[in-house]
């Protein structure tokens, strides 16, 4: 049985680990190995809708402290400066595969001509509204709506070792210097100072750097580069302004790649997601702050490459977090893997872990890192808002994975909800038919069963929207939103937390 469990890195996938053992499995002992000399990488985080739930409802952690020290603000979505539209919104709200009972088909097939606002969560976002008001509890932001977080990493990962102390959580300072190999896979960790760590279970929480599983364990890595061409990001951002904070992600599409904006209160984050092959780093550089005056005049350029390792549990070693696999933070999936993995695992450590049980926790893992390449990849595939060497490639060469069938049911078939059979489960990924339809339906991806809408049918559509944005005009912004939160007379309960699709 695993009694004594040491977890190497003290970043957000480690302090989230952490967390998930003691509150869940609070017999272990748990260790954190964290090292003040490697620091954490320290740019703004957006999250998927899997954040607030696994935080406030499956961890049961406070969100008035946790909002309190961590200050993060809401994101309803992304808005995509993709394709051949002005922009489009994937909304975390299910819009395009809803259906009115005034009309005869999904939403999908009335978004081809104006794909703006045909849901609460995108008629919010094009308000510039993040929560309809709550009348019945004095016109404060009603959080019963699908959201995720804008966050900053260091904020974050002060507020999870705040927590992870209180809950028993053991911090050791100090730097790996090696591993030392036993029967069961790695006997003990090495520091430099010369102390040796013994462990039952070692999770493997070191980032890019993949101390345990990578480099002592010498785990193959599966490469993403054939759906996934870029590798490397320009980073950086500035202090809020007289700007204002917006409810949602920007992507948008960039020479070689594409360009984040995080929204945080006080901080605006930017970076350009790029490959190496199309675009030198100077010239990144120089067209990042062509297009962000206000970035800093030295942006950093951070190295990655998209892909993970072919097992994340070998022996007696877990990788959770970068060390386990990475893919380009297009659809912020980074913090929804790491707390995917971990819930995972929970049931996997309620006897004494057997092959076939490791076998499956690779499984599953597994899926979660591809089902997220292909969605990325359906990104590239369709986006035609630029016509130059890497986006033509983008088009051609990128490989869709297990996506084929879902492509050529579309083109027959268009947006009904019988695609639903062809995608992967909210089971194991947050996406959903209505992040899949988002892409192919925002990007004008053409299909052949065209729904001719009637004259009532058309009119009923505008009156549906022009009722959903008259409801979102009427909301809070971000600022106003905040501010009531942070009133004396603000009390949470288990419904603002937010209800969730995946």
């Amino acid at each position: 049985m695993i009694q004594n469990v040491l977890i190497l890195g003290a970043g957000s996938a480690g302090l989230l680990a952490a967390i998930t053992l003691k509150k869940k499995l609070p017999s272990l002992t748990v260790s954190v190995v964290r090292s003040s000399e490697i620091g954490v990488i320290g740019v703004g985080e957006g999250t998927t809708t899997n954040m607030p739930d696994y935080l406030f409802n499956f961890l049961q952690l406070d969100p008035s402290r946790f909002y309190a020290q961590a200050e993060p603000t809401w994101k309803l979505g992304i808005r995509l400066l993709w394709g051949p539209r002005d922009y489009f919104d994937y909304s975390f709200a299910d819009q395009l595969t809803g259906q009115y009972r005034q009309l005869q088909r999904a939403s999908g097939y009335f978004s081809d001509e104006d794909f703006h606002g045909i849901g609460l969560g995108s008629a919010l976002m094009e308000a510039g509204k993040v929560f309809p008001r709550n009348v019945q509890a004095g016109g404060g932001p009603d959080l019963r709506v699908s959201f995720g977080f804008h966050i900053e990493n260091a904020k974050l990962v002060q507020t999870l070792e705040s927590i992870a102390r209180e809950l028993g959580v053991t911090f050791v300072e100090g730097t790996m210097s090696g591993a030392e190999r036993g029967p069961a896979g790695i006997a003990a960790l090495l520091l430099e100072d010369g102390r040796r760590l013994e462990a039952d279970l070692f999770l493997d929480c070191s980032g890019f750097r993949s101390e345990l599983l990578g480099r002592a364990l010498e785990e193959p890595f599966v490469s993403y580069e054939r759906a996934l061409f870029c590798d490397r990001a320009v980073v950086g951002g500035w202090d809020r302004t007289n700007e204002p904070i917006l409810p949602y992600t920007i992507a948008e599409t960039m020479e070689a790649g594409w360009a984040w904006q995080i929204e945080h209160e006080h901080h605006i984050n930017r970076g350009y997601v790029y490959c190496s092959q199309a675009i030198s780093d100077e010239a990144a550089c120089e067209e990042f702050l062509r297009k962000n005056p206000k970035a800093p005049k030295s942006p950093r350029v951070v190295k990655f490459r998209s892909g993970r390792y072919r097992r994340m549990w070998v022996e007696n070693v877990i990788a959770i977090g970068n060390s386990s696999g990475f893919v380009e933070p297009l659809e912020a999936t980074a913090l929804m893997t790491v707390a995917r993995h971990c819930r995972g695992l929970l049931p996997m450590l309620a006897d004494a872990p057997t092959e076939t049980v490791r076998a499956l926790y690779n499984k599953l893992c597994n899926e979660t890192f591809d089902d997220t390449r292909d969605f990325l990849a359906l990104h590239y595939k369709f986006n035609t808002r630029l016509d130059n060497d890497f986006w033509r490639r983008c088009r051609a060469d990128t490989e869709m994975g297990a996506l084929g069938s879902l492509l050529e049911f579309y083109g027959e078939n268009g947006p009904t909800n019988l695609n639903a059979l062809l995608v992967p489960s909210q089971d194991r990924n947050p996406f959903g038919l209505e992040g899949y339809l988002a892409m192919l339906v925002g990007n004008r991806v053409p299909y052949k069963a065209r729904h001719r809408a009637t004259d009532a049918e058309r009119s009923t559509w505008q009156q549906l929207l022009t009722t959903l944005r008259n409801q979102a005009e009427q909301g809070l912004t971000v600022a106003e939103s905040l501010g009531c939160i942070r009133s004396p007379l603000w009390r949470w309960n288990a419904q603002k937390t937010g209800p969730q699709r995946g």
